[in-house]
């Protein structure tokens, strides 16, 4: 079946099961965009095609977000750049925007009319909390670290129905704890409990005598501060993703995204990739999700309007609940003193604060690649390319043409992600469903800058929740729609296993 038979497919089933305005990009409906012509689409699709030759680097290939790539920096703030291309006046709304991302919030009530609204039950006090030098999370190293960027979401079986969108799968908050385990509260507030993890090693034989080590984690929940937990309550950890180049990938145009969709595997592959669609809480229609680790959030501005109330308890006007994420079982928390004003929209941070988080967000520049020339380098992109590892991790895509957005405007990227729904096996999964994510299902992370987080982090921990302790554990744990891939890596010649881990580091 041709991409294109297999894109048009795609898109009658998704429009037949969402609202028809789904027809229309998510982009359609807030930003101004310029429609591509008949030959830049041609061009789009050669420049875009993956690569067949690997004795040198493609073209463009180093500038990973196109004109808005950074400089590879040595520092820990490799990640906290802003776009090569931002305009002089535009960078002065970034800087104002990362000050609100920094900022440290207070309880209600307080003289501080513009800082207050904390919680009452939260996990930071700041985004930059979570999302350490705007790089990757971490579980916690012991006791003394037990709650630094790592969060548990929260759900049980049913709920109602949302027939709009296809393969919805039914869930609720736990009547209780709500959706997300919250470890820190204001005064007054008991804290609703503290995520425990415990590691079991599991050795694994490589080719050439290699071994390694997975570490499999089991959770628990302790000290509970308003009684039991739900029966039947799912938990999910998840440690705060990198924060670059998230503009970029809210431009790619949702078709190109779509067209890499094969739900019912009809090329034979193997791979599988499914569209997420959410409802979207600023236009009221389904939509494709694109944000968090199953892709539950349609655009950065979503995302970072879900995460100010569940992480910090602060409301916005898409999530206005002052409370947040506190449920009807915690009635001391929904009655406490909040933060909104009718200055802010009568909200704990109104529109114009929210939206310059955004574009803070939207902004943060993608470093250049390292060593692309580099033999072991091109070696292990040819291991990566051939082993069928791009089959989710889609190297190129071209962004939209974007008149409001001129950082994010028709630039060549290389994010390496599909964007996709995959199934990562019965190893990887937190058996707890998303929308239409299953509880085996993640959205392929991007890879860009995935080389710095040691430089930016201070670790290399990855996956959802940092279980992994290098690239090479990462490769280990695909399972599912990657076991083919994984096994692959087991067995391939040991210089070419070092080759792609030296492909991904330049990342």
């Amino acid at each position: 079946m041709s991409r294109l038979t297999r894109t048009i497919a795609v898109l009658a089933a998704v429009f037949a099961a969402s609202s028809s305005v789904y027809a229309q990009d998510l982009q359609d409906l807030h930003l101004q965009i310029v429609p591509r012509t008949p030959q830049e689409a041609a061009r789009i699709a050669n420049v875009t095609r993956p690569a067949t030759e690997f004795e040198m680097a493609e073209p463009f290939e180093a500038n990973q977000a196109g004109a808005a790539t950074v400089r590879s920096s040595g520092t820990r703030d490799a990640f906290s750049q802003p776009s090569a291309n931002i305009s002089f006046e535009r960078e002065l709304d970034f800087k104002v925007g990362n000050g609100l991302f920094k900022k440290l919030w207070v309880s209600s009530p307080s003289s501080t009319l513009a800082s207050d609204g904390l919680g009452p039950l939260y996990n930071a006090r700041s985004c930059q909390r979570c999302h350490l030098k705007d790089g990757r999370g971490h579980p916690p190293d012991g006791p003394e670290d037990s709650r630094v960027s790592m969060i548990a979401r929260l759900s049980i079986p049913g709920g109602p129905d949302f027939g709009e969108i296809q393969d919805y799968l039914n869930s609720a908050p736990d009547p209780t704890y709500g959706g997300q385990l919250q470890d820190f509260t204001v005064a007054g507030h008991p804290a609703e409990g503290r995520l425990a993890i415990r590691y079991t090693e599991e050795p694994i034989s490589l080719s050439e005598g290699e071994t390694a080590s997975l570490r499999r984690p089991t959770y628990a929940i302790e000290d509970l501060g308003y009684g039991p937990l739900h029966p039947d309550m799912m938990l999910s950890p998840r440690v705060a993703p990198q924060m670059i180049g998230l503009g970029l990938l809210d431009a790619i145009p949702a078709a190109d995204i779509l067209a890499l969709a094969d739900p019912g595997d009809l090329d034979g592959d193997r791979i599988s990739g499914r569209a997420q669609i959410v409802l979207s809480q600023e236009h009221g229609v389904p939509m494709l999700g694109r944000f968090g680790l199953k892709a539950g959030q349609p655009s950065v501005k979503e995302q970072s309007a879900s995460a100010f109330s569940g992480d910090i308890g602060i409301s916005t006007t898409l999530f206005p609940a002052a409370y947040g994420d506190c449920t009807e079982a915690q009635s001391a928390c929904r009655t406490a003193p909040h933060g909104e004003t009718a200055i802010h929209d009568n909200a704990e941070i109104g529109d114009e604060g929210l939206d310059l988080v955004t574009f803070y967000a939207s902004n943060l520049g993608v470093p250049a690649r390292r060593d692309v020339d580099d033999p072991e380098v091109l070696h292990g992109k040819r291991i990566f390319y051939d082993t069928g590892c791009i089959a989710c991790h889609t190297p190129k895509f071209v962004t939209h043409r974007l008149a409001r957005q001129p950082e994010q405007s028709f630039q060549l990227i290389w994010p390496y992600t599909d964007m996709l729904l995959h199934n990562m096996g019965p190893g990887l999964a937190d058996n707890r469903p998303e929308v239409r994510a299953t509880g085996r299902e993640w959205r392929t992370p991007p890879l860009w800058g995935i080389g710095l987080t040691r430089q930016v982090s201070g670790h290399t921990y990855f996956l959802h929740d940092g279980r992994a302790r290098s690239l090479l554990e990462a490769v280990l744990w695909h399972g599912g729609e990657a076991e083919a891939q994984k096994q692959a890596v087991v067995e391939m010649p040991k210089a070419d296993r070092a080759a792609l881990i030296r492909f991904l580091e330049s990342l």
